[in-house]
């Protein structure tokens, strides 16, 4: 049983909001770099850095939704799907090494802060917040099970928290003089980004290994193709994720020497469907006489 144009509608129904929410990120960025250098701001100069990295990480994710429409063929026999497992993966790396180089500045300006312009901090912190929000708003649209889309969401997401710390962080300085709460603040950003950085980079690694998808015991769904009436056993069993929501499984199924191979196949493929959701399926059905004059493996 197969499910290519289901994948194929979350795919297409992704790229569009994505590329919109590129165009708010890029838009505000260029400003940010501007600001960030006149107040000299860490705090905010981080903030652009990290919407620099979300542009490259919506950019590639609009890549990858639009690559992942393409059919199957010639090598490719399914398709492009992962290519989007490589885009978030690629998110989820930039985030962390980005958030290890806003530590490491941090802990210079903690020692020897420099001055900080806290009304500009704020002003652009205010504005940059309403800009994420509206980004999140069209990525809120697409597909949030896909892990290309779930990364380029926490990206946004964690920029919206840092642009939050950041305006506290000018406040403080504003009102109080006190600069090295520019730091502190872009610490608070770093580990926001490693918060969202690490789980992502875990998921995208389930798939590239060919992990079973999460919420689906391999042992549970052998036990349940083995106690199938006429199942005598069941062999190589592998299940695996293509792409985000697009499970897999194949496995050699022997059964008793009287049943019905066919009807068993169709039946044991309604089980996976209706307990497991799993609609990508390959059953090789064998008679257990056929079986035993096959050479017996190593």
């Amino acid at each position: 049983m197969h499910d290519h144009d289901h994948a194929h509608l979350h795919a297409d129904a992704d790229a569009a909001p994505l590329a919109r929410a590129l165009a708010l990120i890029v838009a505000f960025m260029a400003a940010e770099v501007a600001v960030a250098v006149i107040a000299g701001s860490l705090a905010l100069l981080a903030d652009a850095a990290h919407m620099l990295v979300d542009a490259v990480a919506l950019g590639l994710s609009v890549y990858a939704a639009r690559l992942a429409l393409r059919p199957p063929s010639g090598r490719m026999t399914f398709g492009f799907r992962r290519a989007e497992i490589l885009a978030a993966q690629a998110n989820g790396i930039t985030l962390l090494l980005l958030a290890l180089l806003i530590v490491a500045e941090a802990a210079r300006r903690l020692v020897s802060p420099p001055h900080v312009h806290g009304g500009l901090v704020v002003g652009t912190a205010v504005a940059g917040a309403a800009v994420n929000v509206a980004a999140l708003t069209q990525v809120a649209r697409a597909n949030r099970e896909s892990l290309n889309v779930q990364g380029s969401y926490k990206h946004l997401l964690t920029d919206l928290y840092a642009f939050a710390g950041t305006a506290i962080a000018g406040a403080v300085v504003w009102a109080t003089g006190f600069e090295r709460a520019d730091p502190i603040a872009s610490l608070a950003v770093a580990a926001s980004m490693l918060w969202a950085a690490v789980p992502l980079i875990r998921a995208a690694g389930r798939v590239l290994l060919e992990a079973a998808p999460e919420g689906v015991d391999p042992a549970e769904v052998g036990a349940a193709l083995r106690g199938h009436a006429g199942v005598a056993n069941v062999h190589d069993l592998h299940i695996w994720e293509i792409s985000s929501g697009f499970p897999a499984l194949s496995a050699h199924v022997l059964v008793e020497r009287d049943e019905d191979c066919h009807r068993i196949r169709r039946e044991l493929e309604t089980v996976l469907h209706d307990r497991f959701s799993l609609d990508h399926t390959t059953l090789q059905v064998e008679h257990t006489a056929d079986r035993l004059l096959w050479p017996k493996r190593g």
